[in-house]
């Protein structure tokens, strides 16, 4: 009979009341740590201790249950059972009340978005990842992150905009980002996003030259621009000439623009230039551009009208200034002992021709100039001899007008003269009167085919010469008495070269 009432103060029973509490948060938010405390009013007398969340049991340490990084899966109801000792071998077992936790989400999951939403290549773009702390935690530093087809595009970065200075088609693809807490205890991605980058096929497409003209001066550099008015991507030039097949150059590169250098231009690349370009959408060709070549001019050569450079007052003398290479137009000056004399110009190129009457002062140095606009070239200097008088002397058949067979006018009339007496003082006056060199020989006048004919009279027997005269005439003279054309006299003088340079 006393047995079943011991029993029953033996069964362990739980029972609900203030002995045993709990002390925990109402709420938390995730990521944060949680610490759920129990206790009773007297824990020397708590054999053991468990801790309880929606009725199933929790692994715990002594009087402490703790949540590291609250999720919200952790929301739920807690409370803790003890077991303690109430008398000898009588046990009890309290019960906390129960207390729920609610844990709040520290921000959703964000958003990524991009701006322009349809890039077209080579524009820039800016994606962000936009999310939103409460308004208790916005102190809380977040860090974001942005992906693309598996790569990452930027880390821990601790602005929520990334931006790409240049997109272009290939880029195409899935984007993401995550935004997560500093100490990474809270992460979240974003969906993803797929970004179709624009291609502008290309149009308008030009050809020009630098520099920019339609010609371009031998041995210069030549550069060929091919541009786009429109298009995007990676782009292919290439540089032609018209009537080749064979491609001058080639360039890809993300650019509406492209250069083609010719280093050093000759004669033989003028001709009609094009370009292409194809981004992928089929090639465009440009207009073509015709490239003439300039010759710059060289040192012209400056020559006379008048064999030997010798003329006689009243002449007119032709001044000719030639440069058959330079390209036209060419404007030719010429010039006396350096003054102006005056211009001509050559409109499709060649020489020109500069006429003058000249005098007694007339003689002395010239020389000419060219200029096409490609800078100026002066020839070298010629010297012009003016006579004052015409010379009453010739030598005839000779290879050059300083020497053969000596004749003399008189009245209208040439004839011989004989070579009785003939020697080098008499010889030296005809070079004199001639304007040649020194004298050199006192040949037989025979040696000069053919010979005089018979009709033609011999005036002069003997010329008494002491070689300081200017002309044949002032020497004393013997006239004809018994002199035929065998006895005829020659002269040899040292000739001036013509002047051509």
């Amino acid at each position: 009979m006393f047995l079943w009432p011991l029993l029953l103060v033996l069964a362990p029973i739980s029972v609900q009341s203030d002995w045993l509490s709990i002390d925990m948060p109402y709420y938390a938010y995730e990521g944060n740590q949680v610490v759920v405390r129990c206790s009773g009013r007297d824990n020397n007398k708590i054999k053991r201790l468990t801790f309880y969340k929606d009725g199933a049991w929790l692994p715990a340490y002594y009087n402490t249950y703790i949540i590291s990084n609250a999720r919200p899966s952790d929301s739920g109801s807690y409370y803790c059972k003890a077991k303690r000792k109430v008398f000898l071998f009588i046990d009890d077992t309290e019960q906390t009340r129960s207390a729920w936790l609610t844990v709040r989400e520290l921000f959703p999951a964000p958003q990524l978005t991009t701006r322009p939403l349809q890039p077209t290549e080579g524009a820039s773009v800016t994606l962000s990842c936009g999310t939103q702390l409460p308004a208790d935690r916005s102190e809380t530093q977040l860090r974001y992150s942005f992906y693309r087809a598996g790569y990452t595009l930027r880390s821990d970065w601790d602005s929520p905009e990334f931006w790409i200075s240049e997109i272009w088609k290939e880029d195409s693809g899935y984007y993401w980002c995550e935004a997560r807490t500093v100490s990474h205890s809270v992460s979240k991605q974003s969906q993803q996003s797929y970004i179709q980058v624009q291609r502008i096929p290309v149009s308008g497409v030009l050809l020009e030259t630098q520099p920019q003209r339609d010609q371009v001066v031998k041995g210069e550099t030549l550069v060929l621009v091919c541009s786009v008015a429109k298009g995007t991507g990676k782009t292919r030039f290439s540089w032609h000439r018209e009537g080749t097949r064979e491609s001058l150059g080639q360039k890809s590169q993300r650019s509406q623009r492209a250069e083609l250098e010719m280093p050093v231009i000759w004669e033989s690349h003028a001709g009609r230039y094009y370009c292409t370009a194809d981004n992928g959408y089929g090639l465009i060709q440009s207009e073509a551009v015709n490239v003439t070549v300039r010759i710059p001019v060289s040192r012209p050569v400056l020559t006379f009208s008048v064999p030997g450079a010798q003329a006689l007052t009243g002449d007119v003398v032709e001044l000719r200034c030639e440069d058959k290479r330079a390209s036209p137009p060419i404007l030719y000056r010429f010039y006396h002992e350096n003054v102006p004399l005056g211009h001509t110009s050559a409109p499709f190129g060649g020489g020109a021709s500069f006429n003058l009457a000249v005098t007694a002062r007339h003689s002395g140095t010239y020389a000419c100039e060219a200029n096409n606009g490609l800078g100026a070239q002066r020839s070298n200097v010629a010297v012009l001899h003016v006579a004052e008088f015409p010379p009453k002397v010739r030598l005839m058949n000779g290879p050059h007008h300083c020497e053969g067979r000596v004749e003399v006018e008189k009245e209208g009339r040439w004839g011989t003269v004989c070579d009785d007496g003939w020697d080098m003082k008499d010889v030296a006056v005809v070079c004199r009167e001639l304007g040649c060199g020194a004298a050199k020989h006192a040949p037989a006048g025979m040696l000069y085919l053919p010979v005089a004919e018979e009709d033609q009279p011999v005036f002069i027997q003997v010329a008494l010469c002491n070689g300081t005269e200017e002309t044949l005439a002032e020497c004393e003279q013997v006239e004809t008495f018994d002199c035929g054309h065998d006895e005829d006299a020659g002269t040899v003088c040292e000739a001036f070269k013509p002047s051509s340079f």
